[in-house]
Order: structure tokens, then C-alpha cells, then sequence
């Protein structure tokens, strides 16, 4: 069995830390930016943040189209400093928070899926964070 690719992306945000996991983690916030492009959102999001919690978010085209769950069990939980977690098609992904005084910087390391191309989802992940950024700045 081949190690799946991992892919990183990042960001530095413009509030604490402590703001910045509020956002990431409440489901009513996740449901305002978890989306990687303005024609889709998410319709419903849990989250049971501690480990061995389970996470789920239904994401959906806002033209009612296309939609999925995206969802997992947590693995590693450290107050805003890092969220590991398995997703259910078996895939690791880990987010570190570094707070740098009022700014936070996030990364984010998934392992690639293996339907398409590491580049697109980069991409779509990236922009889930850049809308992320967007939102938590603008709170």
C-alpha cells in the first residue's frame, strides 16, 4: 500500500488565538465560512472537540445539486495549539495554531485523497482556509 501524499497549507490570521480556535470550532461559526467558493456552504456542522470526538459537516451547492458529509473522529486535541483527526475514508489531517502575539498563524497538513489531482486539492483546501481568514477577521 502506498503512504498517501500530504499537502500543507497556511495562513496568518489577524486575531488571538483563543478567537481563532472559537471560530474553527464552533459548529454555528463553521456553518458562516466552510465552503470553498461562494455558490456552495454548509448546511450542518457537530463538533465534539476532545479526543475520541466525532466532527461532521454537511457541505451542499447552494443550488441543492451536489452535496456531502465531511466528517471524523478526533485524535489529538491541545487547547489552541493543534486538532488531529481521522477522517471517515481513513485520511490524517493535523492543524497547528501558533499564536504570535495578537496574530495566529494556522497550518494545515491532509493527506491527499487519490481521485484528483494533489494541485485541485490543495486549492480547494486552501480556499476553505482563505474564507476561513475572512470571516475570523471580520468578526
Amino acid at each position: 500500500m502506498n503512504q498517501a501524499q500530504e499537502i500543507q497549507i497556511q495562513t496568518v490570521i489577524q486575531r488571538p488565538v483563543a478567537e481563532v480556535w472559537t471560530y474553527w470550532t464552533e459548529p454555528e461559526h463553521i456553518k458562516s465560512w466552510n465552503a470553498a467558493s461562494d455558490d456552495w456552504h454548509t448546511t450542518e456542522a457537530t463538533n465534539d472537540v476532545q479526543a475520541g470526538g466525532r466532527f461532521s459537516s454537511h457541505m451542499a451547492a447552494k443550488d441543492g445539486s451536489v452535496g456531502f458529509d465531511f466528517s471524523g473522529v478526533y485524535l489529538e486535541v491541545i487547547l489552541y495549539e493543534k486538532l488531529a483527526y481521522t477522517i471517515d475514508d481513513g485520511r490524517h489531517v493535523t492543524i497547528l495554531f501558533t499564536a504570535n502575539g495578537d496574530e495566529t498563524e494556522v497550518v494545515e497538513t491532509f493527506e491527499a485523497e487519490s481521485t484528483n489531482p494533489p494541485e485541485m486539492q490543495q486549492a480547494g483546501w486552501q480556499a476553505i482556509l482563505d474564507r476561513f481568514k475572512a470571516y475570523t477577521e471580520q468578526q
